[in-house]
C-alpha cells in the first residue's frame, strides 16, 4: 500500500511537526505556481483506515447546524465537529493542531496560519442527491477573531464515486469566463486552495448518485492576522457560470448595496435583522 501523503497515526493522530513539513516540501513549488490561484489535489492523503472509521461513525448524524436549499446552494447541510462522534471530532482537532498547520505553511508558503477553534462554516459537509453548490468566493473575514481567511482544505469521503454522478469540485478563472480544473470528489482525495475575493470555485453540477448516497467531505479553513481597517468584509459571493441557468444571488446584492449606502452601525443592525428573516 502506498504511504499516505500526511502519515498521521490512525489511533493517536500523532505526527511530528518536522515530519509534517517534510511531507509538504516536495509539493510546495507545484502548489504555489498553480493558476488562477494556488491550489493542489492530493490522492491517498491520510491513512485510509482513518476515513473508513469516520465514515462508519457518520452513518448516524446529529441534527444539522446549518441547512441550505436555495438556488445557489441546494440540499447542502453542515455538521460542526463538537457534535460529531469522538473519533471524527478528534480528527478535526488534529487537523487544527501545530503539525498540520506546519504542513500547510510549508505547502502554501503562507506563514502564520491560524486554525479556527470555532470551526465557523467548517465541519462535515453533505450534499444530497439533487443538490449542488454554485461557483462562489468564500467569506473573507473571521469576525470573532478579526482574521483574514486564507486557505481551504477539503477531504472527500466518497468511495467509488464517478464523474458522471456530479459533485466535482471546480476551479474557475478570475474573470468567470471558463472552468480551469475539475476534481472528482474521490475518497481520500484532499483539495487545498488559497482563498480570496476572486478565488472562484464550487461544485455546481447536480449530485446524481444512482445509489442515493450523498456527496460528503471534511472542510476546514485557516486564517492569518493580516486583516486591517482598509479591507471590506463580505459573505459568500456567488457568480453564475456563463451560458448556464445559474441564478444571481439577489440577497447578497441587496446587502452589498446597503453596506455601500448606510453608516456601518446602521448597516449592521439592519443586516442582522434581515438575515434572521432570510431576506
Amino acid at each position: 500500500m502506498n504511504t499516505p501523503v500526511y502519515a498521521m497515526d490512525p489511533e493517536t493522530f500523532l505526527v511530528s511537526t518536522a515530519a509534517a513539513r517534510e511531507a509538504a516540501a516536495p509539493h510546495a513549488d507545484a502548489y504555489q505556481s498553480q493558476t488562477p490561484y494556488p491550489h493542489g489535489s492530493f490522492e491517498n492523503f491520510l491513512d485510509p483506515a482513518i476515513l473508513m472509521r469516520v465514515k462508519e461513525e457518520l452513518r448516524q448524524l446529529p441534527e444539522a447546524e446549518s441547512s441550505f436549499d436555495r438556488a445557489q446552494e441546494k440540499l447542502k447541510t453542515s455538521y460542526i465537529p463538537e457534535r460529531l462522534p469522538s473519533y471524527t471530532r478528534n480528527l478535526f482537532y488534529a487537523l487544527n493542531s501545530r503539525p498540520f498547520v506546519a504542513f500547510l505553511e510549508e505547502l502554501t508558503g503562507i506563514k502564520g496560519l491560524i486554525p479556527d477553534p470555532y470551526f465557523i462554516g467548517a465541519g462535515i459537509h453533505v450534499v444530497a442527491n439533487g443538490g449542488h453548490l454554485d461557483i462562489h468566493a468564500d467569506f473573507n473575514h473571521h469576525g470573532k477573531m478579526n482574521l483574514e481567511r486564507r486557505l481551504n482544505v477539503l477531504i472527500y469521503l466518497n468511495e467509488d464515486w464517478e464523474e458522471a454522478w456530479g459533485g466535482s469540485f471546480e476551479i474557475w478563472d478570475k474573470e468567470m469566463k471558463g472552468k480551469v480544473k475539475s476534481f472528482v470528489p474521490l475518497f481520500n482525495r484532499m483539495v487545498c486552495f488559497n482563498t480570496s475575493s476572486d478565488s472562484w470555485h464550487g461544485n455546481p453540477e447536480t449530485v446524481n448518485n444512482p445509489n442515493g448516497d450523498p456527496r460528503m467531505s471534511i472542510a476546514l479553513y485557516y486564517y492569518t492576522a493580516s486583516w486591517d481597517a482598509s479591507r471590506k468584509s463580505h459573505s459568500t459571493l456567488f457568480k453564475p457560470r456563463p451560458g448556464t441557468a445559474d441564478q444571481r444571488d439577489r440577497i447578497e446584492a441587496r446587502h452589498a448595496t446597503m453596506q455601500n449606502l448606510l453608516p456601518p452601525f446602521v448597516y449592521r443592525r439592519v443586516a442582522n435583522r434581515l438575515r434572521r428573516l432570510g431576506i
